[in-house]
């Protein structure tokens, strides 16, 4: 892993800011029902991203999480003006506006979604992971869920093919404590979800997904397990999410109190004291990112209000009817 140095410091508060700042923007329009559907917000996640970012080499990993998948892309190097697109249902957007906001999408890039079935990632990923094996490839994938789909039974079934084909893919259950609206301690008789890889004899951990240091190095270490061939790694990254599960989540299982209490320990906050106290960059300095961050957000939004909604036609593009398949009669209507 390449060594944490100012420029990565300085990028990660400059990256994080304008991932909360691009959701902050998205729940504002949504509210004015400039976008629609469910909205699943990253905020207080950022060091998750930012630390598995770190670790990875974008030139040749890959990653696949669920719905909560706005800020993912844009980290592996999906234009952000796109992704705004795609959530307003324009034509401009990652699918042409045709995936919305739980299934943003980039072949290009290597981000596979974007999955609105729970835990349905989970296989998926390590079908990706497969697919590198199969070709030799010293890729490797992040395959990115949540505590709530880490009950899912498709989990057990992955983790033993995973470990019996010994295949380059970390698991990563992004753990904010709620899953939909119900805590982990109420949803299993333990609430440390890592431990579920030791049945496996899967290398799993616990790691702090508030510290994006902390998030590069245990990456960093499972990453380059499985690129040296030694197989799948499953990480607990305990986080927090300072917004509900989405947009029409009321909160009522926590208290205002706690997330106040969580965001004494705010990726971002934590990264900018580093920052000043290491002499990083000046208070002026600090406040020229935020413009330019703030600038960055409204070209984002511009770009998806004036750009066109998508033809009707393309929505028949996305299907196709096989005129000679076997066992249908098209006669039959």
């Amino acid at each position: 892993m390449q060594k944490i140095t100012k420029e990565v410091y300085l990028k990660w508060y400059e990256d994080m800011l304008f991932w909360r700042k691009f959701e902050d923007k998205l729940a504002a329009v949504y509210i004015q029902q400039k976008v629609r559907g469910f909205l699943h917000l990253y905020n207080g996640q950022e060091a998750v991203l930012a630390g598995a970012l770190h670790a990875m080499d974008l030139t040749k990993d890959k990653m696949i999480t669920a719905y909560r998948n706005h800020v993912q892309p844009i980290g592996m190097g999906v234009d952000p003006k796109r992704v705004m697109a795609e959530l307003y249902g324009k034509a401009t957007g990652t699918s042409q506006g045709l995936g919305g906001s739980m299934h943003i999408f980039s072949k290009e890039h290597r981000f596979y979604g974007g999955h609105g079935i729970v835990g349905g990632q989970i296989p998926l990923g390590a079908g990706i992971a497969f697919g590198d094996k199969y070709h030799d490839s010293d890729a490797v994938t992040l395959c990115c869920f949540g505590d709530g789909a880490a009950r899912q039974g498709s989990l057990h079934e992955t983790f033993n093919l995973a470990m019996l084909w010994n295949l380059p893919v970390v698991f990563v259950c992004e753990n904010n404590g709620y899953a939909m609206g119900t805590s982990v301690e109420r949803t299993a008789n333990h609430s440390d979800i890592w431990k579920l890889g030791l049945g496996y004899e899967m290398p799993s951990g616990p790691v702090d997904g508030m510290n994006p240091i902390k998030v590069a190095e245990a990456f960093d270490e499972a990453i380059q397990r499985a690129r040296k061939g030694g197989g799948p790694s499953f990480l607990e990254v305990k986080t927090y999410r300072y917004r509900g599960h989405s947009m029409s989540d009321a909160q009522h299982y926590r208290t205002k109190d706690e997330v106040e209490e969580y965001k004494k320990i705010d990726p971002i906050t934590q990264v900018k004291d580093i920052i000043l106290e290491k002499k990083y960059a000046t208070e002026e300095e600090i406040k020229a990112i935020d413009k330019r961050v703030k600038a960055r957000v409204s070209e984002c939004e511009k770009f998806a209000e004036e750009s066109p909604f998508p033809e009707k036609s393309v929505m028949y593009d996305a299907v196709y009817e096989q005129k000679d398949y076997p066992f249908i009669d098209h006669k039959i209507r």
